[in-house]
């Protein structure tokens, strides 16, 4: 699976951090380096530590969908994440990568094993 491309028919945001393909889930890895580094937002619903960690989850899905809805996104499998997840790069058709937008944007932490980004501070 490393390097390869997938095609989906269907890209959707499940979160800040994680894109559903045609029913699978997957990780953003925003051109890290698997079990390295990455990127994080913050979590969703009862996974949130706090009420401002659960408004910047939504803002962070938010802009997510908004980056992928209805375009040609290519979609590189770089690995798998303890869940059996496949950690993947986007690419916008300008060929900008997702992750690395959602970085700029500061909807998106970097990651680092044991690591854990507080999003309540």
């Amino acid at each position: 699976m490393i390097g390869a491309m997938i095609i989906c028919a269907s890209l959707t945001a499940v979160d800040g951090d994680t894109v559903k393909c045609d029913g699978q889930n997957m990780r953003l890895l925003g051109q890290g380096i698997v079990d390295v580094r990455g990127i994080d937002t913050p979590e969703i619903g009862s996974h949130a530590k706090c009420d401002k960690e659960r408004k910047l989850a939504l803002i962070a899905k938010r802009h997510l969908n908004d980056l992928i809805r209805g375009k040609r996104i290519k979609v590189e499998a770089k690995g798998i994440d303890d869940f059996d997840r496949p950690l993947v790069n986007l690419y916008l058709p300008d060929g900008r990568e997702v992750g690395q937008v959602l970085l700029k944007d500061g909807t998106a932490r970097e990651w680092r094993p044991g690591n854990r980004n507080d999003w309540c501070k």
